[in-house]
């Protein structure tokens, strides 16, 4: 059922969009190429269980967690555009 302009599936195709979107920028942000034996920051070493479980790995647990938290959260963006979200 259509609403408005919007036709059918619409509502679906941008929930669609959205997780692409999401999957995409997930991907950009995984570490690529061979892992490091020591951190890019700060020189520690990386342990080998690590560098095994992340492949591409550059940064030690310390300085990866720093980093997350300097980025903030990925709250993304409201497509949809509802009252709700513009209030905020």
């Amino acid at each position: 059922m259509a609403t408005g302009w919007a036709g059918d599936g619409a509502v679906q195709d941008q929930i669609d969009a959205t997780i692409k979107d999401a999957i995409k920028r997930a991907r950009g942000r995984m570490p690529r190429g061979p892992s490091l034996a020591e951190c890019e920051e700060c020189d520690a070493p990386i342990p080998q269980a690590r560098r095994e479980a992340v492949p591409g790995v550059r940064l030690c647990i310390a300085c990866q967690q720093a980093q997350e938290q300097a980025a903030g959260g990925t709250a993304g963006y409201n497509r949809r555009g509802s009252k709700d979200s513009q209030l905020r």
